[in-house]
């Protein structure tokens, strides 16, 4: 059986969805490898998951994949809005979609996030990353652009182990650029289920 994109209808390989991508690739005008989340050498895989290879888009190593806690539904963001002030004013809470870019770090992808949790002192959201097509027919709250103040979840190592207070390079699971992140290490908790680790002051 043949490689299967994730599904993530991302349209960095130039077109709108994966389904559109493996018509195209069948007719020889494209390629697997034009596929962000195409692993070198995995032509033969069979798997609706990314497959990660230790380096990202740009070849840069990273020391862990940071992946969901057990349950949930991906790796938790951590986000400060510009306008913090629009939790309250718009009174934003657990369950609510919120849509926007993540301009603080510099990433031109831009997010729907579910809240789990709004601080209405800090204007700041604790969110999971849920894509575009869940939003789809639902209100949403339009907060434009957002610094990502951390990230929380399971590290899965493969270069080195999470290190408290170390800035070290990671990958958030199912990143649409893959491209790796830096940050501190400011959490680590080993569980029977992992390493739990929540990482701030992150940067591309």
């Amino acid at each position: 059986m043949k490689w299967k994109p994730p599904g993530k209808n991302c349209g960095m390989c130039g077109v709108k969805t994966c389904t559109e991508f493996v018509e195209l690739v069948d007719k020889g005008e494209k390629s697997y490898p034009d596929c962000v989340f195409y692993g070198k050498g995995k032509e033969e895989a069979v798997s609706e998951d990314a497959v990660y290879s230790g380096s990202d888009l740009l070849d840069r190593k990273y020391d862990f994949i940071l992946e969901p806690l057990p349950g949930e539904v991906s790796v938790r963001k951590i986000i400060l809005l510009f306008r913090g002030d629009l939790v309250e004013k718009w009174n934003i809470k657990k369950g609510d979609i919120v849509v926007g870019r993540p301009a603080g770090a510099g990433c031109p992808v831009q997010h729907v996030l579910k809240v789990i949790d709004a601080n209405v002192v800090t204007g700041v959201l604790t969110c999971w990353v849920v894509g575009p097509k869940y939003s789809r027919g639902k209100q949403f709250f339009d907060v434009e652009a957002y610094h990502v103040a951390g990230f929380e979840g399971v590290a899965r190592v493969f270069a080195k182990e999470p290190v408290f207070g170390l800035r070290q390079r990671f990958l958030p699971g199912y990143c649409m650029m893959n491209l790796s992140h830096t940050g501190v290490v400011n959490m680590v908790l080993n569980k029977e289920y992992g390493t739990h680790v929540r990482i701030e002051d992150v940067r591309l």
